[in-house]
């Protein structure tokens, strides 16, 4: 993994139009989400405000390890992946914080960092920030834990509308990991870019790439 080819740099670009297909949906359905307000609206605040909190940390980590990758080829590559996501964490942040201030609430403001919450991925070997390599995993973890949460969590909202756009973020969500794994593939590393026919707790074991 010592650099990646022109090929692959291009497959990865190319790939990367992939994340953004969540983001579009969201936003096609932010209409809907704005003008609703039927529902257990403090139960969906709630849960819209947990959900800012993991696009926080998101965009956090992914600015944080950016600047510990190489400019080597491979830390080139994992930056493009890391903005591209970043990117989209961002949409998915603005469009949280927009509804749950349109429901009366209050949106969770951003830390200013989130390194405890994502020490414990290191300890237990899910990457880590020493190397291109190991941020792409512990990017990968975080990527395969953010779909999981939109996953249990949207079917916790009672406004379908706001059901209908946390299942578009989750699938987003879904493709961030999938991309990664992608790149190691792209790579030369050996694996299944899609492990699994469910991202969920049960199966987040095989999305995993350990250090």
């Amino acid at each position: 993994m010592s650099r990646v080819t022109r090929s692959s740099r291009r497959e990865l670009i190319k790939a990367g139009l992939f994340g953004a297909v969540g983001v579009a949906t969201s936003a096609a359905v932010v209409p809907a989400v704005l003008a609703a307000t039927k529902g257990d609206v403090a139960n969906d605040i709630k849960i819209l405000n947990g959900a800012l909190f993991y696009e926080h940390q998101a965009i956090w980590a992914y600015g944080f390890a950016a600047g510990k990758l190489t400019d080597s080829n491979v830390g080139k590559a994992v930056l493009e992946i890391a903005l591209a996501n970043q990117t989209d964490h961002k949409a998915h942040r603005d469009l949280l914080a927009s509804v749950v201030k349109k429901l009366g609430g209050v949106p969770t403001m951003a830390k200013t960092e989130y390194l405890k919450t994502v020490t414990p991925y290191i300890q237990k070997g899910e990457g880590n920030l020493d190397s291109d390599v190991n941020i792409a995993k512990l990017a990968l973890a975080l990527e395969v834990d953010a779909a999981i949460a939109y996953g249990s969590e949207v079917a916790k909202l009672k406004n379908p509308d706001l059901i209908t756009a946390g299942a578009s973020i989750c699938a987003t969500e879904a493709s961030h990991a999938t991309l990664i794994r992608a790149a190691f593939q792209s790579l030369g590393v050996s694996l299944n870019v899609i492990p699994a026919a469910f991202v969920s707790s049960k199966t987040r074991d095989a999305w995993i790439i350990k250090v």
